[in-house]
């Protein structure tokens, strides 16, 4: 470390220096006596060619490439209209000719998350339903799970730590496969009709599957062995039913001929 005195020295001789240096570099103009003479002083190189006392050019430091968002699935609501009515002004004539600001108010711009979803749901239900008052068939009960279904979804991209409402999500789910299969078995015209309007891929459950273990593979070997074992004791009582059959009929034969 310099002491006061030395380092004033220092810094005295060196602004001559710096006044007479070359233009390849900017020179550091140093004031003796100010406060951040030191830290000027500390970031200066001194260059051995000719003996001149001047600053290295700046060292760049790059900014690191901005990550780029992943874009997940559209959501279901996007395709509502800011400027469409709620469901229970669109059916009243004097909402359509009142005010802007008052429609503005009225319309989807303003509407909660729950008012929108019930809007979609509706438009669900009114594509699949029997006719107007139909409220409770199959149709509209896949209708309703289905929105249910694709708002989990939605709220599941953002929260994915959200392990309740995914089990709620998992359950509708469930629920909506069994509709469909027993729809498909029953009515199959409206099956594909609504997976249709609805766009559900509807996919066969898989095979059924149980892990092979020792225990379950000697109890497989053991029910085969009964199942063996009685079909052999049926067929010996089949054969001694039918041998007391024919010595029956050979009997009564030459009775019936006496």
């Amino acid at each position: 470390m310099f002491s006061s005195f030395g380092l004033r020295a220092i810094l005295k001789s060196s602004v001559g220096v710096l006044r007479e240096s070359s233009g390849l570099y900017p020179a550091v103009s140093v004031r003796p006596w100010s406060c951040c003479a030191s830290a000027q002083l500390a970031g200066a190189a001194a260059s051995k060619d000719k003996g001149i006392f001047a600053v290295q050019p700046p060292v760049r430091h790059y900014a690191r490439v901005a990550k780029t968002k992943k874009t997940g699935p559209e959501s279901q609501l996007s395709d509502l209209p800011p400027t469409m009515l709620k469901m229970e002004y669109a059916s009243v004539p004097l909402a359509q000719t009142t005010d802007d600001l008052v429609k503005r108010l009225l319309s989807l711009e303003l509407a909660s998350h729950k008012e929108k979803l019930q809007l979609k749901k509706e438009q669900l239900i009114a594509k699949v339903q029997r006719d107007e008052n139909d409220r409770n068939s199959v149709e509209v009960q896949v209708a309703v799970l289905t929105a249910r279904i694709r708002n989990y979804q939605d709220h599941l991209q953002k929260h994915h730590k959200d392990k309740a409402n995914k089990r709620r999500m998992l359950m509708a789910i469930d629920r909506r496969k069994k509709l469909l299969k027993n729809l498909r078995l029953v009515h199959f015209d409206t099956f594909e009709r609504v997976c249709e309007q609805l766009g559900i891929t509807y996919t066969f459950p898989p095979e059924y599957y149980r892990r092979a273990t020792r225990r379950w593979l000697a109890k497989k070997e053991f029910c085969i062995k009964v199942f063996k074992a009685v079909q052999k004791q049926k067929a010996e009582q089949n054969m001694k039913r039918q041998l007391s059959t024919t010595e029956t009929k050979e009997a009564k034969a030459p009775e019936a001929q006496t």
